[in-house]
């Protein structure tokens, strides 16, 4: 057997990993039992919780959007997310999390993703900005997140949030049961691809639940070492890809700690919603009842969010 570090059996010169490694694994059938191993299968109470918990998170990105506009600073709108939450008897999660100070991730421009809400930082025409929305109901965890466009942005701009918004879609459209978690990937990255973009590697998405952060990572792109599960009724995750018009590094701010930029400087955005596999796809748990009946979530072939 081959080691994925060994060259390549194709003799392509390159190492297994880099080249016919996920192709074989895709020939092989994976170990079904692994989420059940790993509790990664939600029982109908703790879906029902989770439910409940993804209503009021989109409720809340609900609430925040006429405020994001021209003109207010990310703190004001952090502010409003805490006190939101707070009034309606929940937990902002991000708030303390490894020492995080604010209670949501505002991410402006070229900044990819964990933006420290400031009342420096005041948004103008023409900006693109991520709000990340985490929150705790009853005990469960509930994560969206949505780039809005600020006024007049450029062609550029406006491509990028839609590339990134069907991106997700392909994503999420991407998840039934007996497939593999890389699928979501598979669907992703050669998309965002196609439109001259690129998808960052090193944040991904996850499982989700009573932690933040449940055991597996979602990739948003093709990788031979993603890890191989099967998807079954139950699972609980997100999809929340991150697309930058550049390059897809990346890099961590040095003083903060937090705030992520593309290393090229070109503009990021992302779009997630909290998933459950059902029996027959996959159902967005963050979205409210009356976005549901207002078919928000629309077919791939149309932009998400105009």
């Amino acid at each position: 057997m081959i080691e994925r570090n060994e060259l390549c059996w194709c003799g392509s010169g390159k190492k297994y990993k880099k080249c016919h490694l996920f192709e074989d694994l895709k020939k092989k059938e994976p170990l079904k039992s692994v989420a059940k191993k790993k509790h990664l299968i939600k029982t109908d109470l703790e879906i029902e919780k989770m439910r409940k918990a993804g209503v009021f998170n989109g409720e809340l990105l609900d609430y925040i959007r006429p405020f994001v506009k021209a003109g207010v600073s990310t703190e004001y709108l952090d502010n409003l997310v805490h006190q939101y939450t707070i009034k309606h008897g929940h937990i902002p999660a991000c708030l303390g999390y490894h020492g995080y100070p604010k209670s949501c991730c505002i991410s402006r421009n070229n900044i990819v993703c964990h933006g420290i809400p400031s009342p420096l930082e005041i948004l103008e025409d023409g900006d693109i900005v991520n709000v990340d929305l985490t929150t705790i109901v009853d005990g469960y965890y509930a994560d969206s997140s949505e780039t809005f466009m600020i006024g007049e942005v450029s062609e550029k701009a406006r491509q990028l949030v839609d590339v990134t918004a069907i991106a997700m879609i392909k994503g999420i459209d991407a998840i039934k049961p007996g497939v593999n978690l890389w699928a979501i990937g598979e669907a992703i990255e050669p998309f965002v691809k196609s439109k001259g973009c690129s998808v960052v590697q090193q944040y991904t998405g996850h499982g989700i639940g009573k932690i933040f952060h449940e055991h597996f990572t979602v990739y948003h792109h093709v990788d031979p070492d993603c890890e191989s599960i099967i998807l079954e009724p139950g699972m609980t995750f997100t999809v929340e890809p991150m697309v930058n018009l550049g390059h897809y590094a990346v890099v961590t701010d040095r003083k903060d700690g937090w705030t992520v930029r593309t290393k090229d400087g070109s503009l990021s955005a992302q779009f997630e919603h909290t998933i459950l596999v059902t029996e027959s796809g996959a159902e967005v748990l963050t979205l409210t009842p009356a976005q549901r009946e207002l078919n928000v979530r629309l077919k791939v072939e149309d932009t998400l969010y105009k």
